[in-house]
């Protein structure tokens, strides 16, 4: 027989350490040390994304407020601070309620027949017809092209001496080269109007495939269901695809409106927001201080930056109507 005795083990319910447990403090500080480098490491992904827009977005805004409170010649020479006058100046311009209202039109308009355009548009690309697919990519050139190009294009056509328009107008016997009627963009009134035609050309094709996109997300499977119950297609038009369709009708709307309200491009190259200021909106004006007031020029683009940024905000509250609804 063997003397040979077990040793007491610990009692039941504790675990037995293991040979490579460490001090208590120690096990605790590593675990926590890597938490705090796992939580920094999206930092490495998002990192240059935030550099960039602190160089591009932030640093100008920085820059635009400082400037706007400086008093700097045409030839960019700050000569010292200017307090709040350029703003002051800026809302005494006896030009500046005209430019406003201008502005509003301009902008309530375009996006307006842009939209109604748009949605018949992505709503007849949304059928099955031959030639569907050309058509498509026949809608994309007003949006490939650049703007200014075009807004040059639709100058040179709108010429009063020899334009296509004119041409063909004075071959129907109804317009005179070289008359006051031939004139489209030296009168304000029709100018406008052509104005607010090539932006509705250019916004198009991106208005149009973002609600043929939305267009396209609402399951068939519905409007066979309210064809069985005997709606009509009106009915489901207005009762199915538009309420589906408004998270893309937002998206597209609110997009527009600050297209259109920064756009420049189309304005300035077909009259330049003359004659006068007749024609020109903030972004022009704003554009057009700038040669001879550096610092209202500054002041003029905080106020058009507020206005974007109540845009945004104004999409973000409606954005959010819109998901309490749809929950």
């Amino acid at each position: 027989m063997s003397d040979i005795t077990a040793e007491p083990g610990p009692p039941a319910g504790v675990p037995k350490p293991g040979p490579s447990a460490g001090p208590p403090g120690r096990s605790t500080a590593r675990p926590s040390r890597r938490r705090r480098l796992a939580a920094l490491e999206p930092l490495l992904w998002i990192g240059p994304a935030i550099a960039l827009i602190a160089v591009v977005v932030l640093w100008p805004i920085v820059t635009m407020v400082q400037t706007s409170f400086q008093n700097i010649t045409p030839l960019g020479i700050t000569i010292g601070s200017a307090g709040l006058s350029n703003f002051s100046q800026v809302f005494k311009n006896p030009n500046l309620p005209g430019i406003l209202v201008r502005t509003v039109i301009w902008v309530a308009a375009a996006v307006a027949i842009t939209m109604v355009l748009s949605l018949g548009l992505a709503q007849l690309y949304n059928q099955r017809f031959p030639g569907r697919r050309f058509a498509r990519w026949a809608i994309i050139a007003p949006w490939a092209a650049s703007v200014m190009m075009t807004a040059l294009i639709f100058r040179w056509v709108l010429q009063p001496e020899n334009g296509v328009v004119n041409v063909f107008l004075h071959q129907l016997g109804l317009v005179q080269f070289n008359s006051n009627q031939a004139d489209w963009l030296g009168r304000p009134d029709s100018a406008l109007v052509w104005m607010i035609g090539v932006a509705v050309f250019v916004s198009l094709p991106f208005t149009t495939y973002v609600l043929l996109a939305g267009l396209q997300s609402i399951p068939g499977e519905l409007f066979e269901a309210a064809r069985v119950d005997g709606a009509s297609p009106w009915h489901a038009y207005r009762r199915i695809t538009l309420p589906l369709l408004r998270p893309a009708f937002l998206v597209a709307l609110v997009i527009n409106l600050m297209n259109v309200f920064n756009s420049f491009p189309i304005i300035w190259e077909m009259t330049r927001g003359g004659p006068g200021y007749e024609t020109s909106t903030t972004t022009v004006f704003m554009y057009d201080l700038k040669g001879t007031f550096v610092g209202q020029a500054a002041a003029m683009s905080i106020v058009n930056f507020t206005l974007v940024v109540i845009i945004v905000l104004v999409f973000l509250r409606l954005n959010r109507w819109n998901r309490q609804e749809a929950a």
